[in-house]
């Protein structure tokens, strides 16, 4: 069984949307992408950190997906990263009314002894200097390294996150992102700048509207499923890394046409995680749901035309 090593944020989240508000409830850019590669045989384990508040009840809800925690450190008498968020009705857009580092202020991370040969590597969002630093501690060569970022880590750490670029084989960012790191709009112009800094593959995620995998010249478009109901996009994306990556472990495949399927695997997942407030969807989702809509997604792509 392949393993895969997932580093991001355990943290909590208080969202507000168009159809209703949480208080704290379970988050974090790890916590989501963990739930996604659950649903693939596959080894994980995460990297991250909580403090001392951090409820037993998530840390147990993560270990029954068979995930390791043994990387997560708790750090007594802190307090867990914290972000609060509210979306716009259009639900593409939102404003982060709080964020409190806490205990992710002085992270520095530690891979696990069993983890450190681990033949994928997902680096979920998180300062670049934390990501590279779990890959200086990888004691062999990373079959692929995926890496997600966002346009805060541009705007405030460019030159650290160009030296982790380099180092990686699959990044995935929305379109606005990819724009900014490429100074680029057109999305096409903007894969082959962000590809020469090192990628070999980038993943432009496009929200309701899909998403593209470039691999030089080569191009695969990913619809999403069109839902009758989205309550909150909290997490989506790294869903989708989840299952992108957890996909490519579990099959040993990492070909273009094999990551095609990954990315189709991982906008599957992320269709779901929209469903609920925070990680209820994802906690509470089957084997046969997740089946049931691949067909679906199936028969929204495939079509038989006469050239």
């Amino acid at each position: 069984m392949n393993k895969l090593l997932i580093v991001g944020t355990v943290a909590f989240d208080a969202i507000e949307t168009p159809f209703g508000k949480t208080d704290k409830i379970l988050g974090g850019a790890a916590t989501y992408i963990g739930l996604s590669a659950s649903h693939f045989n596959v080894k994980s384990g995460i990297v991250s950190v909580v403090g001392e508040d951090f409820p037993q009840e998530y840390l147990d809800l993560l270990t029954a997906r068979n995930i390791d925690i043994s990387g997560i450190e708790i750090v007594k008498g802190g307090k867990t990263f914290f972000w609060s968020g509210k979306y716009h009705n259009d639900l593409n857009s939102r404003d982060t009314l709080i964020t409190e580092l806490n205990v992710l202020a002085d992270f520095n991370p530690v891979v696990p002894q069993e983890f450190k040969d681990a033949e994928i590597v997902m680096l979920g969002n998180l300062h670049p200097l934390v990501q590279s630093g779990v890959l200086n501690q990888m004691t062999s060569t990373p079959k692929l390294v995926v890496l997600d970022t966002m346009n805060f880590w541009m705007d405030c750490a460019l030159p650290e996150l160009l030296d982790v670029i380099k180092r990686v084989d699959v990044i995935t960012i929305n379109d606005e992102e990819a724009r900014q790191l490429s100074g680029e709009y057109s999305l096409v112009k903007a894969a082959a700048k962000i590809h020469a800094m090192g990628p070999k593959y980038v993943v432009i995620k496009k929200g309701e509207h899909g998403a593209l995998l470039f691999h030089n010249k080569e191009v695969f478009f990913a619809p999403a499923l069109p839902l009758e109901e989205v309550f909150d996009p909290t997490g989506a994306g790294d869903t989708f890394a989840g299952g992108f990556s957890g996909y490519i472990a579990q099959s040993e495949n990492i070909s273009f046409n094999n990551l095609k399927n990954a990315i189709i695997q991982g906008s599957n997942l992320a269709s779901f995680c929209v469903e609920k407030f925070g990680t209820e969807r994802m906690e509470s989702l089957q084997k046969p749901e997740v089946q049931d809509r691949l067909k679906q997604f199936k028969s929204l792509t495939q079509f038989d035309i006469e050239l």
